[in-house]
C-alpha cells in the first residue's frame, strides 16, 4: 500500500529531500544517463508528491513527481520530475502518481491547463490522462521528447 505526501519545498525534512533527489537521481541521471541539472532551481516553488511505501518494517520513497505554478516554467502549470523506483514498475504506481499528480494539480490552479515535457515513448501513457501532443519530438538530454497538454477543467 502507498501512502501519499503532498508537501512543499519548506515542509519536507532534510530526509524526505534526501531521498526525493536520490530517487530522481538514480533513475534520471544513473539508470537513463543524463547528465543534466536535475537541481534546476524550481524545487522551492514546487509541490512535491510523494509516494512511500514500508518493505520490512522500513519506510522508502516508491514515486515522486512535482507540481509547478502557471508561469514557474510554462505558461501553464505543469507537473515533471515524474519518476517511480525500478522495484514498483509494472505495478500501476506510475498510473496511481500521475492520477495523484493531476486531481492535486486540477485542485492548487483550477482553471488552468496542465503542460508536460514527456518522454515520447511514454506518449500514450499520457495520452491515457487526456494529455494531447503539442509539439514535434526533440532531443532533451539524448532523449527524445514531447510537449502535451491536457485542457482545463471547467471551473465550477
Amino acid at each position: 500500500m502507498i501512502e501519499w505526501q503532498w508537501s512543499r519545498f519548506a515542509d519536507l525534512t532534510a530526509a524526505q529531500l534526501y531521498e526525493m533527489l536520490a530517487l530522481r537521481q538514480q533513475v534520471f541521471v544513473l539508470e537513463q544517463t543524463c547528465l543534466y541539472p536535475d537541481i534546476d532551481g524550481l524545487d522551492p516553488g514546487a509541490h512535491h508528491l510523494l509516494g512511500w511505501r514500508t518493505v520490512n518494517g522500513k519506510r522508502e520513497l516508491a514515486a515522486t513527481l512535482r507540481c509547478l505554478a502557471p508561469g514557474a516554467k510554462y505558461a501553464e502549470m505543469s507537473l515533471g520530475r515524474v519518476v517511480t523506483s525500478p522495484a514498483m514498475r509494472g505495478t500501476g504506481l506510475g498510473r496511481e502518481l500521475v492520477a495523484q499528480g493531476i486531481a492535486c494539480a486540477v485542485r492548487l490552479h483550477q482553471g488552468h491547463a496542465i503542460r508536460i515535457g514527456a518522454q515520447a515513448h511514454l506518449e500514450n501513457f499520457y495520452g491515457s490522462f487526456g494529455f494531447v501532443t503539442v509539439s514535434a519530438p526533440y532531443d532533451e538530454d539524448g532523449i527524445m521528447h514531447i510537449d502535451m497538454i491536457r485542457a482545463a477543467e471547467p471551473l465550477i
